[in-house]
């Protein structure tokens, strides 16, 4: 062997082990970039949220961590949260209190979710419903928000002992807002006297139906509840039995039972009558050039006629003026704050003028502007 090819033979091993070299190097500053470069890891949480009783107004967290600083919130499988805490610190929080808002009406009950949140909004307080999920999004974990689900039940101090407790509930996943669903469910006397009490069916805590009750102590019985969903609100809902302190909720999907529609059935300069199907809480009103000349009163969810719509007697109404019939979700006691409620994408509403309907010869409403 020739020295010259020895050493070249060197060499080129020499080369390799240095590009072996730099690249172990490289991995290891790669590995270290967030340390080395100020980078930032991404952010993390953990959640502990344990199966208790309450009072149906506030929940409590076992514990929460969080490397930056941000909320807690909880949801029972609705479009809105039910209660968000208090801006927490970044760090380790124990029993942490989230209070439902003062303003809200669904207890915290059932089963319920709570999420961990950051706080990256520049405003005060929680916004991601207010950026339409653009800040304070949920901390993430393998893809997923950072959240634990725990069952919570209602409690009273001097009745916890003898209230009928609520084993289970057996309730449709859909139904529409017009029909009769059955709801069963499990319901025990955990005292040894012969009871009486009232059970109620609650959709989104309103009550729909409400039953007394009579068990032997110790007795259990699958009660079932006939419930008409007529005045509830379409959408995600949460339907429940309770018990003076217990409860069980299900999710339930109410669809509006029929198209949105407004028709006008009689029409003078001084009032306009007409015909609704409303999904939401909300009014109608009467308009003529942009400006609104008359409401009715509040209409909860449904089917609903001879509903009258009083006119401004301070405005000058033409005979053959084209006048709209528009139907708005909110209280007409702040119109101005309502929303057109639409359908397909269109408003719910129908043109007319008092001399086509005033002997109600309306064409038969609809979510059109021209009347069709």
């Amino acid at each position: 062997m020739s020295p010259q090819l020895t050493f070249g033979t060197v060499k080129r091993i020499g080369a390799i082990l240095l590009a072996i070299a730099i690249v172990l190097a490289a991995g290891i500053v790669v590995g270290q970039a967030p340390a080395i470069f100020g980078v930032e890891e991404d952010p993390e949480a953990s959640i502990t949220f344990e199966d208790q009783q309450g009072n149906g107004t506030a929940v409590t967290i076992r514990e929460v961590s969080l490397s930056e600083g941000g909320y807690v919130v909880v949801t029972d499988g609705g479009d809105e949260p039910l209660a968000v805490s208090d801006r927490l610190e970044a760090g380790t929080h124990e029993n942490v209190t989230v209070e439902r808002a003062d303003d809200g009406t669904r207890e915290l009950v059932g089963q319920l979710t709570a999420t961990v949140h950051r706080d990256t909004s520049e405003q005060d307080g929680y916004a991601y419903d207010d950026t339409d999920g653009e800040e304070d999004r949920p901390y993430l974990e393998a893809g997923f928000p950072v959240s634990d689900t725990a069952t919570v039940t209602t409690s009273e101090a001097d009745a916890l002992g003898d209230s009928f407790a609520v084993g289970s509930i057996d309730a449709p996943a859909t139904a529409t807002t017009n029909e009769t669903i059955r709801v069963n469910a499990t319901v025990r006397n955990p005292t040894e006297f012969q009871t009486q009490q009232p059970v109620e069916v609650r959709i989104d805590g309103t009550v729909f139906e409400r039953q007394v009750l009579e068990l032997e102590g110790g007795e259990s019985r699958t009660v079932t509840f006939e419930t008409d969903t007529s005045g509830a609100p379409p959408g995600e809902r949460t339907i429940g039995v309770y018990t003076d302190a217990d409860g069980a909720v299900a999710d339930i999907d109410l669809e509006f039972h029929t198209d949105p529609s407004v028709a006008v059935e009689n029409a003078s300069d001084e009032r306009v009558t007409v015909s609704t199907a409303t999904p939401e809480t909300g009014f109608v009103a009467v308009e003529g050039d942009g400006t609104v000349l008359g409401t009715s009163d509040e209409l909860e969810p449904g089917e609903h006629e001879n509903v009258t719509v009083e006119l401004d007697g301070n405005a000058s109404i033409g005979e053959d003026d084209e006048l709209t019939a528009a139907l708005y979700a909110g209280s007409p006691d702040d119109a101005d704050a309502a929303s057109p409620i639409e359908f397909e994408g269109e408003p719910v509403e129908t043109t007319f003028a008092i001399a086509d309907a005033r002997d109600g010869a309306d064409d038969g409403g609809g979510n059109e502007s021209d009347g069709g």
